[in-house]
Formats: C-alpha cells, sequence, structure tokens
C-alpha cells in the first residue's frame, strides 16, 4: 500500500487503541481458591446491578494491524506522540490540551502534523528534515489532490 493519507493512519491508530483496550488484563499468578465453584440462584441476584457487557477478545487480523501500527509513534517527537495517542484513545482535546501544556489550535497542529509524517514515512519517503509543520501538511495535501 503506497497511498497512506492522514485521515487512514488516523483510523489505523484508533483501531490499534480499541484493540489494546480489548485484551485481557494481566492477572498476577499465585493467588488461587481450594473452594468449590459456588451456584448462584435466581434469586440471589434480585436486586443486583447486571454486570456491563464486554465486547469479544479482538481477531488475530486485528492485533497484527495493532502490532504494525505501534511502532510508528517511535517516528515522532515525544509531544506528537503523546498527543496523536491520546487522541486516538479517544480522550477529548480539552484534557490533552491540558496534560501537554499547548492551546487547542496548537495541539491541533502538531496532532495533524504527526499523522503527515507518519503517512509520509509510510509512503516510502524519508522523514522531512528542515520543513516546517505548515509546509509538509500542505505538501502532502498537495501530494493527495
Amino acid at each position: 500500500m503506497n497511498d497512506w493519507t492522514p485521515a487512514m493512519v488516523e483510523e489505523r491508530l484508533i483501531e490499534a487503541a480499541a484493540v489494546l483496550r480489548r485484551l485481557p488484563r494481566e492477572r498476577g499468578q499465585g493467588y488461587f481458591s481450594t473452594w468449590p465453584q459456588t451456584f448462584v440462584e435466581f434469586s440471589d441476584l434480585v436486586g443486583q446491578t447486571p454486570e456491563p457487557m464486554r465486547l469479544p477478545p479482538p481477531s488475530a487480523a486485528a492485533i497484527s494491524r495493532m502490532d504494525a501500527a505501534l511502532p510508528w509513534l517511535l517516528w515522532l517527537a515525544p509531544l506528537d506522540a503523546k498527543i496523536v495517542w491520546r487522541r486516538a484513545s479517544g480522550e477529548r482535546w480539552k484534557s490533552i490540551c491540558w496534560s501537554v501544556g499547548l492551546a487547542r489550535a496548537a495541539a491541533h497542529e502538531h496532532w495533524l502534523y504527526a499523522l503527515c509524517v507518519i503517512a509520509w514515512r509510510l509512503n516510502g519517503r524519508a522523514a522531512p528534515k528542515g520543513v516546517g509543520r505548515r509546509e509538509l501538511i500542505g505538501r502532502l495535501r498537495a501530494v493527495q489532490a
């Protein structure tokens, strides 16, 4: 695939964050019970709140795509990678801006620049050096048009 766009990169990172959330939790070893399993009757469940429904575990293909997408964050500056990952995880812009100490417009520009850098690298081009954020965003938009 040689025609990556920032929107495609964003979708893949959102999917990677969702897959990571759906993986089973890590459990510590050594704690178990020798008591037999108790049987719960319907009358015991009356008045209790039901457990929330969980999505099924991700497929092997989704995990493979996640494993391929996570190293993309290493191509970015730490601040840009933090913004991209928090946005892919579904966090709101207000909390992202507060945590990184940037205004909304600046954080959005860092995010868009990071997506463009990833798309640029995935399309087989070398990492741009000495190119400003807005210039790279403009170049990628010109290539796509």
